[in-house]
C-alpha cells in the first residue's frame, strides 16, 4: 500500500443512490488505508462522523453540489448543518454563472462568507472551480478570487461535469495560488500513475472513488 498517497486522498462516494452499507464500507476502507477523509453527501455526514469518531480520518462534505447555482443563503445553511453534524472539511461549488457574468466581487463575497463560517467551526473550505467548464483565464480568475476570499483549497472538479482533473489544470492552479493554499485534484483519478502525476504537478489532495485501487497500485 502506498501510504504517502493514502494520506492525501479524500475517499469519495457522492453517487445519489449510495446506500448506508456502502457508506459504512467507505468508512471502513478509510480507516484501513488511513485516507485523509471520507467525502460524502450531507445526509451521510453524521453517520460517518459517528463511525470515524476518535480516528484521524475526517469527514468532508459537499455544498451547493454539483451545480454551484444555489443561493448563498442555502449554501450557508448546508455548511452550518454539516459542521453541526461533524464535518471538518467543506467542498463548495463556485457559482459558475456568476463568474462568467462578470460578478466577480459577488463570487468572492460568497466564498468569504462560507470561509468565515468554516473557520469559526474549525473546519477548512475547499472551492470547487469545475475547471472543465472554464478557459484558462477563468480558471486563473476563479483561483485568485478563492485565494483572496480566504479559502483553504481550490479544487478542480465535481466529477459530475464533462471532464475532471488534469496535470495542466493542477499546475495552473498551483502557480496562481502559490504554496500557501491547498490544491485538490478530483474527477477521473482512477490509478496510481494518475494520482502521482497530479501530486507531482502540485496537488496536495486527491479526490477519488477508486482510492483503494490507487493505493494498491
Amino acid at each position: 500500500m502506498d501510504t504517502a498517497i493514502a494520506s492525501r486522498i479524500d475517499h469519495t462516494l457522492l453517487r445519489p443512490d449510495a446506500t448506508a452499507a456502502e457508506i459504512d464500507r467507505l468508512c471502513a476502507e478509510a480507516l484501513e488505508h488511513r485516507f485523509a477523509t471520507v467525502c460524502v453527501n450531507g445526509f451521510w455526514v453524521k453517520r460517518c462522523a459517528n463511525r470515524l469518531a476518535g480516528s484521524p480520518v475526517a469527514v468532508c462534505t459537499v455544498v451547493g453540489f454539483p451545480l454551484g447555482a444555489a443561493t448563498t443563503a442555502s449554501k450557508l445553511f448546508e455548511t452550518r448543518g454539516a459542521l453541526a453534524d461533524g464535518a471538518r472539511e467543506i467542498d463548495m461549488v463556485i457559482n459558475l454563472g456568476a463568474l462568467k457574468s462578470g460578478e466577480h466581487a459577488w463570487v468572492q463575497a460568497e466564498i468569504e462568507e462560507l470561509a468565515r463560517v468554516c473557520h469559526a467551526g474549525h473546519a477548512i473550505l475547499k472551492v470547487i472551480l469545475e475547471t472543465a467548464l472554464l478557459d484558462d483565464g477563468e480558471k486563473e480568475l476563479a483561483a485568485r478570487l478563492a485565494r483572496s476570499a480566504g479559502a483553504d483549497f481550490v479544487k478542480t472538479s465535481t466529477g459530475f461535469a464533462k471532464g475532471g482533473a488534469t496535470v495542466h489544470d493542477v499546475e495552473l492552479l498551483r502557480r496562481v495560488v502559490g504554496p500557501q493554499m491547498g490544491v485538490k485534484a478530483s474527477g477521473g483519478v482512477r490509478d496510481t500513475h494518475s494520482a502521482r502525476a497530479l501530486l507531482e504537478a502540485g496537488a496536495t489532495r486527491i479526490g477519488a472513488s477508486a482510492s483503494v485501487a490507487i493505493v494498491s497500485g
